[in-house]
């Protein structure tokens, strides 16, 4: 774990060299200690209430039960294994190691950069709750809670882990110079990746799409918005693991995506229906948000506004694609949005970060196009190993329990029959 951990200190080192020969420092400390809090508040209650809006009544229980239920397993599961798989080993490969299980070599004296790296392990366990609780919104109101916790725990392992490890641990694509602030290739390709993997060997919902009833509160769907925001400047902000410019910028830019995604929706919305919804104008500032995260920390203030308005168009025609086209039921569109956004931005990064857009620079003597072809290479090869990597899990999960429920307990809903509880007793 030693040599992990002078890897991860050397790529922080190499984006931001004002860490270079630092010691522990209380303000960065501190605020990575609130980023860490921020992060988790986007799993819960954040994200746990805009899915649970967007569902029926008599399965709301079910879907807070997911996240609750993955919150635990994946925070146990990132100590005893993943945190090891991603941050360990020797660094350039396409794995990690198993030289920190059970996050044995993590002492007091610890560091990464500027801060415990009993900290930095936490801020980063946050990342591996949320990223398997986004892909429920794919498989709300038919899976199998039992199959829920055996895939999630599988590819918190055999997808996440890895790909953490290739972008942030030193892996193979840190070597080739990938940009990806804060997961655009790491948590939003991977998980709406698998959520599309996952919608169609589940298939669809009974009565997708002409007898599916619309959500059945936008005021739960716009209340864990309005939290998702909040939290994502952790999530952002946080990358940056220091408490400084680097971190302003982030959150700068986050704001400002989130804000122009969901009035991008909004308009496009009103132009097509006549009347914009709420539902619509959160599902925008997600959008935004998703887009805008691998280059948080790369780009000015232009580039959050592009990616912002990039992420609200292109993604509100990625639903209508996935959904009214292709036919696939990923019931909360967790593709449409965060996989779509999150590729769209790991992508647009290799020219909104040239200074030309006012972002930080790309690496010397590496121009655009290559910087494009790295980041294509990196989205590319993603993609592939989560779509492959998922279904496998799927059909091995599937060999021990049930993927889906009954059709009886899908029509009843999953809150009484999966869970002995209903979100509301007049339903």
């Amino acid at each position: 774990m030693m040599m992990s951990r002078h890897i991860v200190a050397a790529l922080m080192v190499a984006l931001f060299p004002s860490l270079a020969h630092a010691a522990v420092d209380s303000g960065d400390t501190a605020w990575i200690l609130t980023s860490t809090a921020l992060v988790l508040f986007m799993t819960l209650p954040g994200l746990a209430l805009f899915y649970a809006g967007l569902v029926q009544p008599r399965n709301v229980v079910s879907v807070l039960m997911h996240h609750f239920a993955l919150a635990c397993v994946c925070s146990v599961t990132w100590v005893i294994a993943g945190y090891s798989l991603a941050f360990s080993g020797d660094g350039g490969g396409w794995v990690g190691g198993l030289g920190n299980v059970m996050m044995g070599a993590i002492t007091l004296d610890s560091e990464v950069g500027t801060i415990p790296e009993s900290v930095f392990a936490v801020f980063q366990m946050t990342f591996a709750v949320i990223t398997p609780a986004l892909i429920i919104g794919a498989y709300v109101e038919r899976m199998n809670f039992a199959a829920v916790l055996g895939f999630s725990i599988l590819w918190l392992l055999v997808v996440y882990a890895p790909v953490t490890n290739w972008v942030w641990g030193g892996g193979i694509m840190a070597g080739w110079g990938v940009m990806d602030f804060a997961g655009g290739i790491v948590v939003h390709t991977t998980a709406g990746t698998a959520a599309l993997v996952v919608a169609i060997v589940l298939g669809k919902r009974a009565g997708f799409p002409a007898l599916l009833n619309p959500p059945h509160s936008p005021i739960l769907t716009m209340i864990g918005a309005s939290m998702l925001w909040v939290g994502w400047f952790g999530f952002n902000g946080g990358s940056a693991l220091a408490a400084g410019q680097n971190a302003g910028m982030a959150i700068m830019v986050t704001h400002i995506a989130a804000a122009v995604g969901a009035l991008v929706w909004m308009v496009a919305e009103w132009l097509r229906f006549g009347r914009p919804s709420l539902v619509g104008i959160a599902t925008g500032m997600v959008a935004g948000l998703a887009t805008v995260t691998p280059a948080s920390g790369f780009i000015g203030i232009p580039g959050g506004l592009i990616l912002g308005f990039g992420g609200g168009l292109v993604c509100y025609f990625a639903v209508d694609l996935i959904r009214g086209k292709l036919n696939i039921d990923d019931s909360l569109d967790v593709f449409a949005v965060h996989g779509v956004g999150g590729i769209l931005g790991s992508l647009m990064v290799a020219v909104l970060a040239t200074e030309g857009f006012s972002g930080a620079g790309l690496a010397e003597g590496v121009s655009m196009g290559e910087q494009f072809m790295v980041q294509l290479t990196c989205v590319a090869i993603t993609f592939i190993w989560t779509a492959v990597a998922s279904f496998a899990i799927l059909k091995l999960v599937g060999a021990f329990v049930p993927l889906r429920v009954s059709n009886g307990v899908e029509v009843e809903g999953l809150d009484l029959a999966q869970h002995g509880e209903r979100g509301y007793h007049n339903n």
